[in-house]
């Protein structure tokens, strides 16, 4: 396998290979799951960002990532229901839990906060919002378009293909939107930056809001960069 990376290369791709390379392209800023079709060579260039710095760190995390993986089935040689089965039982089971806790905490901190950092009041309803999208979204790759793939699968033929492009671009608009807010949350929370007056649920609202964004991006790229790309060849 060719374990160095090249400049040229989508980032999604990069990401597809290279799970840990989200955690360096997070450093620099660099969208890799509503944006991993875009060549690391343009986001470096637009970004001003140091090429050959990037390039040493993936090509270090490959080698030690091999080392320590060798043997263990990457999402890139998994079957497409066995990617489905991750994703639901990873990202959907942790999506079905923490968006009513946050519902709870980011209500609760407007409440107690909202005069002093009046943000709260922008984080409440964007989270509101994605929240309602995102609970939507479960719902249609659950009951339509994981179903449809794993039909597709079974029985591959271009109707059935057809059908699953339809839902598949649905549901990446729908990952460009959820993007958007996630974006605009850490915008306006300062990389979500707990003022000296916030209380511990405060602190914990930001954690947990982090970790969804984290959360989030690690499931739009392996749908968008892994499970489309796999349908789309």
């Amino acid at each position: 396998m060719n374990r160095v990376f090249q400049i040229h290369q989508t980032v999604g791709d990069i990401v597809a290979k290279l799970p840990k390379a989200s955690e360096i392209f997070k450093q620099y800023k660099i969208d890799f799951c509503c944006g991993g079709n875009r060549k690391l060579s343009e986001v470096v260039n637009e970004q001003k960002l140091d090429a050959s710095e990037i390039l040493r760190k993936l090509n270090d995390a490959m080698t030690e990532s091999a080392n320590l993986n060798e043997g263990v089935k990457s999402f890139t040689e998994m079957s497409r229901s066995e990617l489905i089965e991750y994703i639901e039982g990873t990202h959907h089971v942790y999506l079905k839990k923490v968006l009513p806790e946050l519902g709870d905490f980011t209500t609760k901190i407007m409440r107690v906060h909202g005069l002093r950092s009046q943000e709260l009041f922008k984080v409440h309803k964007l989270f509101s919002v994605l929240r309602a999208e995102l609970e939507q979204h479960l719902m249609k790759e659950e009951e339509v378009l994981f179903p449809l793939v794993r039909q597709y699968e079974r029985n591959p033929d271009m109707q059935s293909l057809e059908k699953v492009k339809q839902v598949m671009k649905e549901t990446e608009d729908e990952h460009e939107a959820a993007g958007d807010i996630l974006k605009e949350l850490r915008r306006i929370t300062d990389d979500y930056r707990v003022p000296e007056h916030g209380c511990s649920t405060y602190a914990l609202t930001y954690k947990m809001l982090e970790e969804l964004e984290a959360d989030l991006f690690q499931h739009i790229h392996l749908e968008n960069n892994i499970l489309f790309i796999n349908l789309q060849a």
